[in-house]
């Protein structure tokens, strides 16, 4: 777990609104007894997650792919290769929705905005020594050629939400 206490204390906040503002029938499936808590979301997400990502073409249609999310810092964190349709997709529109799942015990699905991380040119974001170090001993310090072929993303959440029926099963009860 690497979050703060004001980072679990803005994850909570953002799960508990998100729930808040969600429809009635998103809330008849993820009630207060069927999610998690920020601290207990933190305990699950380690290590390399597969995120379904949603990016958004010129044309407004969606397109949707598979990409090795980190949950750190209480938000997602994913990667790329810079000359990927979903780099040029959210280059141009940051919106995007990544979707986490795990069979029928867990599914985490966010909506916001991706920040690039270390763009090609200008200055990379202030997190990025700190997530370079921990995407380097994660994948190895020699598995990309970290400034020219890979483009790392934080999604900015504005709504998120979380399935989890039985969180005894998933040793967070």
């Amino acid at each position: 777990m690497r979050e703060t206490p004001e980072e679990l204390r803005r994850l909570q906040e953002l799960l508990d609104t998100s729930l808040t503002r969600s429809t009635g029938h998103l809330r008849s499936i993820i009630r207060t007894d069927r999610t998690l808590t920020a601290e207990q979301l933190t305990r699950v997400l380690t290590g390399m997650c597969t995120l379904a990502l949603s990016t958004v073409t010129a044309k407004g249609e969606p397109r949707i792919s598979g990409a090795d999310g980190h949950f750190l810092h209480g938000t997602w964190y994913f990667g790329t290769a810079r000359t990927a349709a979903k780099a040029r997709h959210l280059a141009a529109r940051p919106a995007a929705s990544a979707a986490h799942m795990r069979g029928e015990e867990l599914g985490v699905f966010t909506h916001g905005d991706a920040v690039t991380l270390n763009p090609e040119s200008g200055e990379p974001d202030p997190a990025w020594p700190e997530l370079l170090a921990y995407f380097k001993d994660f994948y190895g310090e020699d598995a990309f050629r970290w400034d020219e072929e890979v483009v790392f993303y934080r999604l900015d959440p504005h709504w998120m939400t979380v399935f989890a029926p039985d969180a005894a099963g998933l040793g967070v009860a």
